[in-house]
């Protein structure tokens, strides 16, 4: 039996400053995710990690406690691997004043 997979754009060419997060994404039928976060652009400033948040009805989010660097360069990418996540998932950061980045995020998920 083949596995059943699945890859969700949940952030495309968004220019995240301040506080940001991706739209959320239920996955609760996956058993493991990863996470991939591309600059599109030359980030600017000092680039805080990147962390995953967790929500049982998609408004309402709690940190799970992963962090990730976000890329630091154009077409960088970085990634964190997921399991035991519940429902909804998303990417958030809080940028320091000053920072930008423009990314894409994909979701890859794993039945």
């Amino acid at each position: 039996m083949l596995p059943e997979n699945l890859t969700a754009i949940v952030a495309r060419n968004e220019t995240w400053t301040g506080a940001c997060a991706t739209e959320p994404y239920e996955a609760g039928w996956a058993k493991e995710a990863i996470v991939f976060v591309r600059a599109l652009k030359t980030p600017k400033g000092p680039l805080p990690k990147a962390r995953i948040e967790l929500s049982a009805d998609g408004m309402h989010w709690v940190p799970e406690g992963s962090e990730f660097d976000l890329p630091a360069g154009e077409n960088a990418v970085t990634f964190q691997r997921l399991s035991h996540f519940g429902n909804f998932i998303r990417v958030a950061a809080s940028l320091p004043p000053g920072s930008e980045i423009t990314l894409l995020v994909a979701l890859h998920l794993k039945a």
